[in-house]
């Protein structure tokens, strides 16, 4: 057995009520995505000793994303592929709202974070079961790769 299927089928297990699962369609983007809202509101500032690397073409959150995907890609490059379009949106989405809020990205990332989580442990609460990040943290990026397994499946495409 893969790794991947592996952890999909562990975190699979504490994600089987229907409630719960709507519940993580919803909030596993929300939490992903106002994470990298989060990370791209960083400045570069003075934390940029890599003057050169952090531009107005990238930012940290495009760092750690590479980070992430390279992550994804050593368990499954297919599901890679799928989680670095979600990430291209997400930094999309991040870019264009630092444009229209009338307030900045990270207090609006900041409220969707907690609100997202507030929601996600009651899915947990209605489940019956702790989250799975709560024994291996590594289940937090998990999460958003055990969704999109299940829109390859829907497409016929293998992960």
């Amino acid at each position: 057995m893969r790794k991947i299927d592996g952890l999909l089928e562990e975190y699979g297990i504490s994600h089987q009520n229907p409630t719960n699962k709507a519940i993580h369609w919803f909030c596993v983007p929300a939490i992903f995505f106002s994470i990298v809202g989060l990370i791209y509101s960083i400045p570069p500032g003075p934390l940029d000793s890599l003057g050169f690397l952090l531009s107005n073409f990238t930012n940290w959150a495009t760092i750690t994303l590479i980070v992430v995907l390279f992550y994804y890609y050593t368990l499954s490059p297919p599901l890679a592929l799928g989680m670095f379009l979600f990430s291209a949106i997400c930094l999309a989405l991040a870019n264009l709202l630092t444009f229209y809020l009338p307030f900045p990205l990270w207090l609006f990332c900041t409220i969707l974070f907690i609100v997202a989580w507030v929601f996600q442990f009651y899915g947990h609460k209605v489940e019956g079961k702790k989250p799975s990040f709560l024994k291996d943290v590594q289940f937090l990026l998990i999460g958003p790769a055990w969704l999109m397994h299940f829109i390859y499946k829907r497409l016929g495409l293998i992960y």
